[in-house]
C-alpha cells in the first residue's frame, strides 16, 4: 500500500466510513495522515479540591456527595451534583447527560477534568468535565493524545486508529530534503515528524515534529512564491494608461480628503500603471485605513482608459457589498462604470446574462468570488485584477484570474497586520505598499479584557446595545462540545445564550462547517438586521461588514494569538457609533491577562502584530491557537517566524542550484 492508495483499503473503513472522511476532504492515505491534530490533550495527575486554580484546566479526585439531581429547561437536561474529598467540595454541572446516575456511583472515586471557576464565596464549581475511573485516568498520565477536526458522526476514535493503520500498511516515506539540508537546521527525517504529529511520545518529540513540517510548509510555498515572482518580473505591460480627469473629479466630490498614506499609495498604484511593467503590488492596511477607496481609484483608471477590472472577493455577502457600493458611487459620482456582480450562489440566468455582459465589454467593473476564475468566463480587456483579502485565496486562483487577461497588472488587498521583516518573504513576489494611518474622523474602538467572573455584565451591557438597535458579535474558539474540554464552542453557547437573553432577542450561530449556502443566509440575515447576536467561530474574520454591529466579545481570549484578535475586532468599528470589544479570558494569570492587556493599549494592527511576533515563541505550542493569516495547514507565520526565514533561504539556494532535491512534492496552496 502507498500513499496514493485510497482510505477504503484500511481495515475498518467501508463505504459509510469513507463518505465521511470525504466531508474532510480526506480520500487517499497521502490526505489522511497530512490531517494533523489541531490540539492534544495533555493529562496530568489529579489534584485535590484544595488544590484547584481558576480557569485552567484540569482533573480532581472526588467522590459523589448526596445524590444526582436532573430538570429539564426547554430541550436542555441540566443534571447536578457535588463531589468532595477531604480538602474541599466541587459543585458540577452536565448538560444532557441523564445516563450519569447509572455511572458515577456514590462513595467511589472518580477523576473529574474540566476547567473549576470560583463563586464569589469561594465556591468551586466545573460545567461538563469529564468522567474517568482512576484506573482508566491513569492509563492516560503524561501522555499526549491526538484531537482531530471531525465531522458528524466521525468519532476521534476512529480517525485515530485509521491514521495508526495507515502508518501500519505504509512503505517507506521518501524525504525529498537532502541530508546536508536537514543538517543545517536541525530537522528530523519526514516520516519521524509524520509519525510524531500524530503521536507524540513527549512534548520535546512533537516540538521536532511540528518544527519539521513547519519548515516544509514554508518551504515549499517559498519555492512557489520565488517562481512565480521569477515569472512576473520585467513582464512589459500591453495595457498603456494615462491618468484622466475621471479620478481627479471623483476626488474632488468625496466628502473627505486622502489621508497622506493613502495619497502616496494612490500615487504608487498610478505610476505603476502608467508605467512599462505590469504591477504586482499589494495594499497592507489596518481594518478601516481606507484601501477600499484606492482599489477604485485604481479600477476607475482602468475602465476610463477603456480596459476591464475585476475584483475578487472571498465571500458572496462581502462581494454583494462590494458590488452594491460600487453602484451606489456610480449613480452618485456620475462615474464610468457598468459593474456587474458574479458569484456561485446566482441563478443559471442572471449566470448567463453576466458573462454576456463581460464578454462584449459591456460590464467593465466584474466583481465577484471564484466564480470570476472558471473556465466560461471570457473577459474582453481585462487589465487589472484586485483580490481582496489575498490570504484567502490561493496564488494560483490569483495567477488564474490574472490569467483571464494578458499580462494584467495585479492589485492585493489585506488588512492582515504582518510585520514588514515577514512581509517581504510572505509576498516576495509583489512590491508592497501600507497604509499606516487610519481616516481622523473614525472613533477607536473602546476595549476591555476581563475574566469569567465578569460575563453577566457583559451581557447586561449587550443587551442594552441591542436595545439601543445596535447588533453584537460572540467569537467562540470551537465549533461543537467535545472538540476540547474547557473551551467555549458555538453550538451550546448559542443554546445558552438563548436561556439568558429574551426572547425577542434574535440569536444565531455560524461556523466554518456549515454549507456555503448555510453561511451566506446567516451573514445576510445579520447584515439586514435580522439576527441580534450572532455567535461565530473565526470564520467571521473575513467576509462580513455590518456597521451596525457595535460589541464584540471574544471567549477564551487567550487562546488566540493578538494578531487574529485585531483582525476579529474589526468586525466592528465600521459605522458612527462607539464600538466596544470585551475579550474574556478563562485564565488569570498574570503573563496572560499583560499579553491580552496589549489590546487594550492599542488599536494599532502593525504595532500588535510586533508585539504578537515577540511574544508567541516556542513555549506556545499548547493553548494559542493560529493567527489565521494565510491559512497554512501547520505553519503559523508569527510563532514559526524563525522557520520562515530558515525555509527562505532554503528556498533561495534550491533556485539558486546550490542544493538539489531528489523531488519536489506538489502542494496545493489553494487557502494561501
Amino acid at each position: 500500500m502507498d500513499q496514493k492508495t485510497e482510505i477504503k483499503a484500511l481495515k475498518g473503513i467501508g463505504e459509510k466510513t469513507a463518505a465521511l472522511f470525504g466531508k474532510l476532504g480526506i480520500v487517499t492515505v497521502e490526505e489522511l495522515l497530512a490531517h494533523y491534530p489541531v490540539g492534544y490533550d495533555s493529562f496530568t495527575e489529579a489534584l485535590s479540591a484544595g488544590e484547584l486554580e481558576s480557569g485552567t484546566l484540569c482533573a480532581v479526585k472526588a467522590r459523589l456527595h448526596g445524590g444526582i439531581s436532573s430538570r429539564k429547561v426547554r430541550n436542555l437536561t441540566i443534571s447536578t451534583c457535588k463531589v468532595s474529598d477531604l480538602s474541599g467540595e466541587v459543585s458540577l454541572t452536565f448538560f444532557n447527560m441523564p445516563y450519569l446516575k447509572n455511572v458515577i456511583k456514590p462513595d467511589l472515586y472518580y477523576i473529574f477534568r474540566g476547567v473549576p471557576t470560583q463563586a464569589k464565596g469561594g465556591a468551586w464549581k466545573m460545567e461538563q468535565p469529564s468522567v474517568y475511573t482512576p484506573e482508566d485516568y491513569g492509563k492516560l498520565l503524561d501522555t499526549l493524545q491526538p484531537r482531530y477536526s471531525l465531522t458528524a458522526g466521525l468519532t476521534n476514535k476512529t480517525v485515530t486508529k485509521a491514521i495508526r493503520q495507515a502508518f501500519a500498511s505504509c512503505g517507506e516515506l521518501e524525504d525529498y530534503l537532502p541530508a546536508q539540508i536537514r543538517q543545517k537546521y536541525g530537522l528530523i527525517g519526514y516520516r519521524e515528524a509524520l509519525y510524531g504529529i500524530h503521536f507524540p511520545e513527549n512534548e520535546l518529540a512533537l516540538r521536532s515534529a511540528r518544527r519539521r513540517l513547519v519548515f516544509d510548509e514554508f518551504f515549499l510555498f517559498m519555492v512557489q512564491i520565488r517562481r512565480c515572482r521569477e515569472d512576473c518580473e520585467g513582464v512589459e505591460s500591453p495595457y498603456k494608461m494615462m491618468e484622466t480627469a475621471d479620478t481627479v473629479r471623483f476626488l474632488e466630490k468625496l466628502p473627505y480628503s486622502l489621508t497622506g498614506a493613502q495619497e502616496k499609495v494612490w500615487t504608487e498604484i498610478r505610476e505603476d500603471m502608467q508605467g512599462r511593467y505590469v504591477m504586482n503590488r499589494l495594499i497592507q492596511g489596518d481594518v478601516g485605513s481606507g484601501k477600499t477607496v484606492i482599489a477604485v481609484l485604481a479600477l476607475l483608471m482602468t475602465a476610463a482608459n477603456g480596459y476591464q477590472g475585476a475584483m475578487m472577493a472571498p465571500t458572496e455577502v462581502l462581494a454583494r457589498q462590494h458590488f452594491e457600493s460600487i453602484a451606489e458611487m456610480t449613480k452618485k459620482y456620475g462615474l464610468p462604470f457598468r459593474p456587474a456582480l458574479l458569484t456561485g450562489s446566482m441563478t443559471a440566468k442572471e449566470k448567463r446574462e453576466a458573462r454576456a455582459r463581460i464578454e462584449s465589454g459591456e460590464a467593465n467593473v466584474i466583481i465577484g468570488t471564484h466564480a470570476l476564475i472558471q473556465e466560461n468566463v471570457v473577459y474582453q480587456k481585462l487589465a487589472l485584477v484586485v483580490t481582496d483579502e489575498q490570504h484567502r485565496f490561493g496564488v494560483r486562483q490569483r495567477e488564474a484570474l490574472a490569467g483571464k487577461g494578458l499580462d494584467t497588472h495585479v492589485l492585493v488587498m489585506s488588512a492582515t497586520p504582518i510585520p514588514r521583516t515577514l512581509a517581504i518573504i510572505l509576498y516576495g513576489d509583489l512590491n508592497i505598499s501600507v497604509i499606516d494611518e487610519l481616516p481622523a474622523n473614525r472613533l477607536p474602538i473602546k476595549n476591555c479584557v476581563v475574566g469569567c467572573g465578569l460575563r453577566e455584565r457583559a451581557y447586561q451591557f449587550m443587551q442594552k446595545e441591542i436595545e439601543k438597535g445596535r447588533q453584537v458579535y460572540i467569537i467562540c474558539p470551537m465549533v461543537e462540545e467535545g472538540e476540547a474540554e474547557g473551551l467555549e464552542n458555538v453550538v451550546s453557547y448559542t443554546e445558552k445564550l438563548k436561556r439568558v437573553f429574551p426572547q425577542q432577542i434574535q440569536i444565531s450561530h455560524l461556523h466554518g462547517k456549515m454549507k456555503p449556502a448555510e453561511k451566506n443566509r446567516i451573514m445576510e440575515a445579520f447584515a439586514q438586521g435580522d439576527i441580534d447576536i450572532l455567535v461565530s467561530t473565526t470564520v467571521i474574520e473575513v467576509g462580513i461588514n455590518v456597521p451596525n454591529a457595535t460589541v464584540m466579545m471574544v471567549e477564551n481570549a487567550e487562546r488566540f494569538g493578538l494578531a487574529q484578535l485585531h483582525q476579529l475586532r474589526g468586525r466592528v468599528g465600521r459605522g458612527a457609533e462607539q464600538s466596544y470589544c470585551i475579550f474574556v479570558s478563562s485564565s488569570d494569570k498574570k503573563q496572560t491577562m499583560e499579553r491580552l492587556d496589549i489590546l487594550n493599549r492599542s488599536n494599532d494592527g502593525f504595532y500588535i502584530a510586533a508585539e504578537d511576533l515577540k511574544l508567541r515563541g516556542p513555549g506556545d505550542l499548547f493553548g494559542i491557537r493560529q493567527s489565521g493569516s494565510m491559512n497554512f495547514r501547520i505553519a503559523d507565520i508569527y510563532q514559526d517566524a524563525k522557520e520562515l526565514k530558515e525555509a527562505s533561504e532554503a528556498a533561495e539556494l534550491f533556485l539558486s542550484g546550490d542544493i538539489s532535491l531528489s523531488s519536489l512534492p506538489r502542494v496545493d496552496f489553494r487557502s494561501i
